[in-house]
């Protein structure tokens, strides 16, 4: 391994040292009878916070879930260690339990050979779990985490407000 160098002062990232350690918080929110969702995301490093949400329609709430952990790992400018933290057993298991490496295997088809759903941003993923290196961890919804809570009231906000805070 490289030796790291000294951080430049300017906050610009470092070429050759460790990754930065980030830990982005993920959540989505979708109502069913209409179909509209929003996603929100919260990113730390050190003292650094950043959060976004954003809203869209003809969505479910699975699809809000992985679109608010694409969306937290493309804020990120420089690859990173990243612990991604979200109460979506779907999304978290999907990486941890194998499930996205059988699907690839079976041409993106479950094992009731159905179509894999959401395969576009599953796919967007992988692309980004390629770039970061990436780890998971699930907490449980509504239970006191005050960062998953946070991150809901935002992607519940960005739904029923119908828009978000992030642009482009």
């Amino acid at each position: 391994m490289k030796a790291a160098s000294p951080s430049p002062d300017d906050g610009s990232a470092q070429v050759d040292g460790p990754r930065k350690q980030v830990v982005a918080t993920t959540d989505g929110s979708c109502e069913t009878a209409t179909g509209e969702g929003g996603w929100a995301y919260h990113l730390a490093f050190g003292r650094h916070e950043r959060t976004a949400s954003g809203y869209e329609t003809g969505t479910t709430n699975n699809r809000m879930e992985l679109t608010a952990a694409v969306r937290a790992l493309e804020a990120l400018v420089e690859p990173c260690h990243v612990t991604l933290v979200t109460d979506s057993q779907y999304l978290k298991k999907a990486f941890t339990d194998g499930w996205l490496a059988s699907w690839r295997r079976n041409g993106w088809r479950t094992a009731a050979r159905q179509p894999v759903k959401n395969r576009d941003l599953w796919q967007r993923l992988l692309e980004l779990a390629d770039v970061h290196d990436l780890h998971w961890r699930w907490t449980k919804g509504h239970a006191g985490h005050a960062t998953n809570e946070l991150v809901d009231a935002l992607a519940l906000r960005a739904r029923r407000e119908r828009r978000g805070t992030a642009h482009g």
